[in-house]
């Protein structure tokens, strides 16, 4: 079987890490890759952006490629599945109405009110006046989300009306997201502890990945402002075996079920990023692929064969699969350039990882890219170095130890991933 993924991040490598260990796979092309997918045994960069999808569509045709997952979200938003489908090639993700429930912030709180799918409070506007207004009539602080796509930055918690004004004006008028800004949504802020949930989706039949955690702002005790995510640990101990089934018949299975209903029936990776409140788990917004940096230790952690259970799903066998999964917990912890999210810098060399590791550590690749064999900095998140450990505690204590070996300049990481989940442990 030959595989291509589609993207250049933390997640493509390891999708494309996890592909190459298959009996069933022969090659595995990413494009257009990263330093890391260049480096990766069995695999192979193609210089084809993920945008473009006519150069992807023939790429997929010239190698004879059997199966194309797509990593990142635009690609998805701009209907790549469709057309590869339109050129009778296999190709697994969303089609690009069915990818609204990500590309859209109000289709996808249209659809959980209309479905009574559990969320928050919320409007969406396009104007201060009307913002303000909702503003006036709940409790702050606020959540502000750009409706667009925005990389995962486009969400504002707005701790007092001047913040909310500001706000408001800065994504309506184009500034602060473009065209991902012209509507905004506001929704109450909800309280309790933030868990990743992903599944295997096609039509109604539902298949769940590990849970896992992601940690979103930038700083050190979940302050700062929010990112494409800076961590991640799986499993979440905030999902215990009660929570986990109830999640799949009160979230996922009326999502997979009102897709169809809806006549936009969903084939994919779901993500639900669910607030786990009081009174149950809530959606925060859903994505419609894998999460980045979550990939990275769920996969980590699975032991089944990626690439068939993804034929398997495409082929219409989703309910006829199990997973197997490895018992011991993974942690991955995001080396980003300084400054990120905002202004950062690019083409620093990366020392250190021709390093021995230990074992159960991989360093994976997301911002970089190869010049003249050296592999330099190319992004805002740069590395996500992802461990497994018999327990949670003992897996980030080696991650942390040998990770302060890799150096780029201005590198920063926070050194408390997973805290949560060990102070939860320790009462």
């Amino acid at each position: 079987m030959k595989i291509l993924v589609i993207g250049a991040g933390g997640r493509e490598h390891a999708l494309a890490w996890k592909f190459a260990q298959s009996d069933q796979v022969d090659e595995v092309l990413v494009a257009p890759g990263n330093a890391g997918t260049a480096l990766e045994p069995g695999v192979q960069n193609v210089d084809v952006p993920a945008e473009e999808i006519d150069r992807l569509v023939a790429l997929a045709k010239e190698r004879r490629i059997d199966l194309t997952v797509v990593g990142p979200e635009a690609p998805l938003a701009a209907g790549v599945v469709d057309r590869f489908k339109e050129a009778g090639l296999k190709c697994f993700g969303p089609t690009a109405d069915a990818a609204q429930l990500e590309s859209s912030k109000a289709f996808a709180k249209e659809f959980l009110s209309r479905h009574e799918i559990p969320t928050a409070a919320w409007t969406v506007v396009d104007n201060v006046a009307d913002g303000m207004a909702f503003a006036n009539g709940h409790p702050l602080p606020l959540v502000l989300k750009a409706d667009g796509l925005a990389a995962g930055k486009g969400v504002v918690i707005a701790e007092d009306e001047r913040t909310v004004k500001k706000t408001l004006e800065d994504m309506l008028s184009g500034n602060a997201f473009g065209q991902a800004g012209h509507r905004v949504v506001i929704e109450e802020f909800l309280v309790g502890e933030e868990a990743s949930f992903i599944a295997l989706v096609d039509g109604e039949t539902v298949l769940p990945l590990a849970t896992s955690q992601d940690h979103k702002q930038r700083d050190e005790g979940d302050k700062g402002p929010n990112t494409g995510g800076m961590g991640a640990i799986s499993p979440a101990p905030v999902i215990g075996d009660e929570l986990h089934e109830k999640v799949i018949a009160e979230i996922i299975l009326p999502t997979a079920r009102g897709m169809v209903a809806d006549g936009h029936p969903f084939t994919g990776f779901l993500y639900a990023g669910l607030m786990v409140t009081q009174t149950g788990a809530k959606v925060l917004e859903f994505n419609v692929r894998l999460g980045d940096p979550e990939t990275q230790p769920i996969l980590m952690r699975l032991e089944s064969d990626l690439a068939a259970a993804l034929m398997d799903t495409l082929d219409g066998r989703l309910d006829e699969l199990e997973l197997q999964w490895d018992s011991r917990p993974a942690i991955g912890v995001v080396m980003a350039a300084g400054g990120y999210p905002d202004e950062y810098r690019k083409g620093d060399p990366i020392t250190g990882l021709d390093l021995d590791r230990p074992d159960g550590i991989k360093v994976f690749h997301a911002g970089t890219r190869l010049q003249d064999d050296q592999v330099l900095t190319n992004g805002g998140r740069v590395l996500c170095v992802t461990a497994l450990g018999e327990t949670l505690h003992k897996a980030r204590g080696e991650l942390y130890r040998w990770l302060p070996q890799i150096g780029f300049r201005d590198a920063y990481y926070r050194t408390d991933i997973g805290h949560r989940a060990l102070a939860r442990r320790e009462h």
